[in-house]
């Protein structure tokens, strides 16, 4: 099926539009997602349905247990709740901050330097990964859903590569922030880097691979590449571009706790840019029952309908098969996995539907 998208293979850029047909799976999400208090309804915006379809090939079944598992998620690690105050210390030498500029898209990116890494706590560096992606979220403006990575490598070695890590990365983008990925550029990576990305690269889907592009500075394609996507002196100097001011820890983390005070307000319906389409507000209607957000139950989707559950709160429990249960209860994403080992973050490049991430150490 046609998924009505204009896509620019140099800039990863896409604007969607949706047909008939996947309007009508949008809604069929919502119906089996059914009612929602507030705080998680806003996560079900035709824009959010839609991306979540678009990592599943738009398999409506498929698509809603991805939602639930991540509604689920969203429900026990709160991450629109993390602040600057609790993850201040991974961000301290810049090894992943959002850029104060953007591209021409509108796209706001994300600027990441594995060589810059100053920590050994996955879960220290998955929380501070959940944070800069909820604040790249923030920043994006209306009728945008997606982001660009710049990855500098820079310093990088063989020290900076964790493939564990890796996997719990790309777990959490995976499944908590499909299609979120508009374009990862992958800024001077040694050669040495080539044979890990053999490794990941299984890992990704194609139309994932198709976002990682490879930029090198002495290319004479390059250029090109960096002038077409961004505004040149407003590109910072190590992707090539004319500012040379650099990352500033002191102002950057005064910018992260403005941006800290306008997140209770960004996650709700008034103020949400995708608020138009949401949920029915569980919270204010007495006559609604909690649905039990039960991922693959043995149940039709016309018995679910006729007999809905009756319960006095939201399970957001996921039937998905024993692997991937065991693999949730064990991930950081499920805040399980506290960082037994020597793992360390960060850099990402790749994300959303059965992809997978550079971990760095």
């Amino acid at each position: 099926m046609s998924t009505g998208l204009k896509k620019s293979p140099s800039n990863g850029y896409e604007k969607p539009s949706t047909s008939k047909e996947q309007q009508e799976k949008i809604n069929e999400v919502r119906r089996l997602i059914g009612p929602l208090p507030d705080r998680l309804s806003i996560y079900c915006s035709d824009a959010s349905i839609a991306r979540y379809l678009t990592a599943r090939n738009w398999n409506v079944k498929k698509a809603t247990k991805m939602l639930k598992e991540t509604l689920k998620w969203r429900s026990e690690y709160k991450p629109e709740e993390i602040r600057w105050e609790d993850i201040a210390q991974e961000a301290e030498t810049g090894k992943i901050y959002r850029a104060n500029y953007i591209d021409k898209h509108g796209r706001t990116v994300l600027v990441m330097k594995p060589s810059c890494q100053n920590s050994k706590s996955t879960k220290g560096q998955i929380k501070y990964l959940v944070y800069c992606m909820e604040n790249a979220i923030l920043n994006l403006p209306p009728n945008q859903e997606q982001m660009v990575w710049m990855i500098d490598f820079q310093g990088f070695n063989l020290s900076n590569i964790s493939v564990k890590l890796t996997r719990e990365t790309a777990h959490v983008l995976q499944d908590r922030y499909p299609e979120r990925l508009g374009l990862a550029i992958l800024y001077n990576p040694p050669k040495f880097f080539e044979p890990f990305w053999t490794v990941v690269k299984p890992f990704l889907e194609p139309k994932t691979c198709k976002k990682v592009k490879f930029v090198y500075s002495d290319d004479l394609n390059a250029k090109k590449i960096m002038e077409d996507l961004f505004d040149m002196d407003k590109l910072e100097s190590a992707f090539g571009g004319n500012d040379t001011v650099g990352f500033n820890i002191n102002k950057y983390s005064e910018s992260m706790r403005e941006d800290d005070k306008k997140m209770p307000s960004f996650w709700t319906k008034d103020s949400h840019p995708s608020g138009a389409a949401l949920q029915p507000a569980l919270a204010n209607d007495p006559t609604l029952t909690p649905i039990n957000l039960q991922s693959d139950s043995d149940a039709s989707d016309k018995e679910r309908a006729e007999n809905p559950p009756s319960l006095t709160h939201i399970n957001l429990q996921s039937d998905s098969d024993a692997s991937d249960k065991e693999r949730a209860e064990n991930s950081p994403s499920h805040g399980v996995n506290s960082g037994e080992g020597p793992l360390d973050n960060n850099v990402l490049v790749s994300d959303e539907s059965r992809n997978g991430a550079v971990g760095i150490h």
